[in-house]
């Protein structure tokens, strides 16, 4: 091996080093790394997750929490053998309830045959290399099927580390709400009226409750959630199997609601610069008055429907406000009302609430463009011609000049995540629009590569609510293109291209509320126009 050679040489513009065997990042020069881990896999760092529970306990909505969390945050390969899939694909999706019947012996074996395929296939999976965790998703009732589980796994030579993960669910309301809200949006119900449907699932959920057997210590290293609130360990050891666990403490399967927006247009916006922290201008100041009034009237207004007469009325409910510690976000936010009222809580306590309280983040600011900062992208283009081009290349693991990238804002928006998938309350958050590219990514499945094309226009508020497979949206428009028009503003400074683009997004159609509604189609109109997408990172 050759001696490092470090002799420094001046020159007339300054120090220059010798540096023949230079570290490289393979992501390239200034660029973020993309792996988290950073470490060799050997097959003790795998893990197996199986998880256990009866029917409509939030097992699969879990699992793929768990699954999403560690693959877009940590870079960690996971995936998820879900047997309600393979049975699906064995003997079709919609099986009356006596299919579940333990005495049943022909539909037995062929619930067994759909088992095996999936541990088949996990134990495949497992056997790459690189691959991190694999998930076995179904209802294991049974001491028998899980140690039989366990057993097939080292016998073919996975000696992942594994752990059970049990959801429980003794509440009724609880229970009530995952059956309608989960499972009769399943392919298994398909098409079919409610009230059969529900009738058919609780007593396909009985069928279960005949065999359950809940986890004891003698199963080995397991995580016990009951009713989202209480939970227990046991015997859970190594960095990631910790990780999961301490993820799975802030998950909860309650339905939930996040309203994501844009600040108002700003005075930089106008001028067509990135970064920096000016106010907003006369048509951002308008977006802050209507987005007052929607989130008084939208979202800290629930609908719910009188048990006697039926009809459905709104009532108010608890409700948070986000937003960064830059001025364009909280100028945003003024004229959100903060009215104090007493609310009873699931956890039986009653509280003076106070809603709207603004919460000042310090993780939401938006991706700091360093040396670039408050340049137009032709000036960077004419100024850093050569970081114009990397940008352009690379849009994910890109670093401004001493900045940050859509890598570095990834990970301190991951504590953030966790905080997400742990409130109850309906959020609004009042971000940047790569701040909330990559939230919105990490909720609607796409991949992080994907991120930093995601158009989220200005004067828009977009209505996210996870279930277990997948996040419905709605996005609304609460001032148009046209009214900004009308303020006789001219239009910014075209932002710089972008490489690529995700046209597989899919943008529903928002119900109407007031007049605050945007078509599909007029959405899409908006996805390349200057005016609502005005230069951002």
């Amino acid at each position: 091996m050759p001696p490092a050679n470090n002799d420094v040489s001046s020159t007339g513009s300054g120090y220059q080093v010798d540096n023949p065997m230079p570290h490289i990042n393979p992501e390239g020069e200034n660029a973020a790394p993309l792996e988290v881990i950073g470490a060799t896999v050997t097959q003790s760092d795998k893990l197996v997750i199986i998880m256990v529970g009866l029917p409509a306990t939030g097992k699969t909505h879990i699992a793929k929490r768990i699954c999403r969390y560690l693959t877009f945050f940590h870079d960690i390969p996971s995936q998820i053998f879900n047997v309600g899939d393979y049975r699906r694909k064995l003997v079709g999706a919609q099986m009356p309830a006596s299919f579940y019947d333990h005495s049943n012996t022909d539909a037995v074996a062929q619930r067994h045959v759909a088992c095996n395929a999936a541990l088949n296939d996990l134990i495949e999976y497992m056997k790459q290399d690189g691959v991190r965790m694999g998930m076995y998703d179904a209802t294991n009732s049974t001491r028998e099927r899980r140690k039989w589980l366990i057993n097939t796994l080292r016998e073919a030579g996975i000696g992942a580390k594994k752990i059970f993960v049990e959801s429980i669910c003794d509440d009724e309301k609880i229970l009530e709400a995952n059956i309608k809200t989960v499972k009769l949006s399943t392919p298994d119900y398909k098409g079919i009226d409610p009230e059969e449907a529900i009738k058919d699932f609780r007593k396909r959920r009985e069928q279960y409750m005949n065999v359950y057997e809940p986890l004891e210590d003698a199963d080995g290293s397991y995580v016990k959630i009951i009713n989202c609130k209480k939970f227990i360990t046991n015997n859970i050891r190594g960095y990631l199997p910790l990780k999961v666990v301490h993820f799975i403490m802030n998950l909860h399967t309650l339905p939930r609601t996040f309203y994501l927006t844009r600040h108002g247009q700003s005075g930089y916006n106008v001028l067509g610069k990135i970064g920096g922290d000016s106010g907003l201008s006369s048509a951002g100041l308008e977006y802050a008055r209507r987005l007052g009034a929607f989130a008084k009237e939208v979202v800290a207004q629930e609908k719910v429907v009188d048990e006697e007469t039926g009809e459905e009325k709104r009532v108010p409910r608890p409700c948070r406000l986000w937003t960064s510690t830059l001025r364009r976000t909280k100028e945003t936010a003024q004229f959100i009302d903060n009215e104090e009222f007493e609310h009873l809580f699931d956890n039986g306590e009653t509280l003076n609430w106070v809603q709207f309280r603004r919460m000042e983040r310090r993780n939401l600011d938006e991706i700091y463009a360093g040396s670039c900062d408050g340049m137009t992208y032709k000036e960077i283009e004419a100024v850093y011609p050569d970081e114009f081009k990397r940008r352009q290349d690379d849009k994910l693991s890109y670093r401004y000049p001493r900045g940050e990238s859509y890598m570095d804002v990834t990970l301190r928006l991951e504590p953030l995540a966790q905080d997400l998938e742990r409130t109850r309350e309906p959020i609004l958050l009042v971000g940047h629009q790569g701040i909330l590219r990559i939230l919105y990514a990490y909720f609607m499945g796409l991949s992080r590569e994907e991120a930093p094309y995601v158009s989220i226009p200005l004067n828009h508020v977009l209505q996210l609510t996870p279930h277990a497979y997948g996040c419905h949206e709605e996005r609304i428009c609460l001032l148009s293109k046209e009214e900004m028009l009308r303020d006789g503003q001219d239009e910014p400074v075209t932002s710089m291209p972008v490489k690529g683009r995700v046209d597989s997004l899919k943008y529903a159609t928002s119900k109407a509320t007031r007049n605050w509604s945007v078509t599909a189609k007029d959405f899409k109109a908006y996805e390349n126009d200057s005016l609502m997408n005005p230069s951002s990172h």
